[in-house]
This record gives structure tokens, C-alpha cells and sequence, in this order.
């Protein structure tokens, strides 16, 4: 299963809808800041889209948070303003832990990261829109998912 990674789109779609015609995704998961544009994110793909509360998306009836099983893997979709991500992953991967996640998949910090260090791999797509690293390309990230295989790959605009 081919499953595209997306955070903080903030309006800006045009990325997204360059995002979706590279990968071809089976699921779009993502992680928040769609600023009242998840049915047109929902529209632009042929596959289930999982979005998620961010902390810009007022008056969205989004989820807060959303528990999922891909593959072999439990994993735990969020924002993750609640959890300080931008001090550091650290606080959300003992959260994931306590809820007997294998994967936390979460935004906010407008960062790409795949962290697999511990018990908890942790991953951000960063920004399609809005891109706070090193050379602030836009990114998203492509996981690979087959039974008890998961691959992550980081990929920019």
C-alpha cells in the first residue's frame, strides 16, 4: 500500500494536487492545517483521505486524532500541537508508546522528519505550503507499507 503523507497545507492546494498525481497514493493521511479545504483535498484523489484537526482549523468538525491499522502496524495520526513537537518528538513518542503505537504520524512544525530511533517511529511530512527547514522546499513524505514492511520516503517539490 502507497500511502501519501501530507501536513499544514494552509489553503494552498496546488502542491497537494502535484503531490497526488506524482505518487498515485492507495491513502492520503494528513496531519492537519487544511484551513476548511479537506473536501476539496478529498476530491482531488480516487483513494480514502484521513485528515486530522490542526490547530488552524477552526470550525472543522475534523477528529482530533485518529488510530489506524496499516499493515502490521499500529499508528497514531495527530496534529501534534498538544504534544510540544516544536521542542522536540520526544514527548510524542512516549505518548504513542503509552497507547501501544508502532508509528505516530503527526505535523505542525512545518519540518520533515522520519525518526526510528526507539520503539516508536516518528514522522512529519513537513509543509506542502509553507516550509520551515533548510532550504524550504516544499515536502511530503510516501510511505510503503506491506504486512510487516514499512518504508518511509521523505520527498520535496
Amino acid at each position: 500500500m502507497k500511502v501519501l503523507i501530507v501536513s499544514d497545507t494552509h489553503r494552498k492546494n496546488e502542491n497537494y494536487f502535484k503531490a497526488v498525481s506524482l505518487v498515485k497514493p492507495n491513502l492520503v493521511i494528513h496531519c492537519g492545517d487544511a484551513e476548511g479545504s479537506e473536501y476539496i483535498l478529498t476530491e482531488a484523489v480516487e483513494c480514502p483521505v484521513q485528515i486530522v484537526l490542526g490547530n488552524n482549523d477552526f470550525f472543522s468538525y475534523l477528529p482530533k486524532e485518529l488510530e489506524l491499522k496499516l499493515g502490521a502496524y499500529k499508528v497514531w495520526v495527530t496534529h501534534g500541537h498538544n504534544y510540544y513537537v516544536s521542542m522536540g518528538n520526544e514527548v510524542i513518542k512516549r505518548e504513542a508508546a503509552a497507547r501501544g503505537m508502532d508509528i505516530v504520524i503527526y505535523g505542525h512544525t512545518h519540518k520533515p522528519v522520519v525518526d526510528t530511533r526507539g520503539s516508536v517511529i516518528a514522522v512529519n511530512p513537513g509543509s506542502l505550503s509553507y516550509p520551515r527547514q533548510e532550504g524550504r522546499r516544499p515536502s511530503y513524505i510516501v510511505m510503503d507499507v506491506e504486512d510487516k514492511d514499512v518504508r518511509f520516503t521523505i520527498e520535496y517539490l
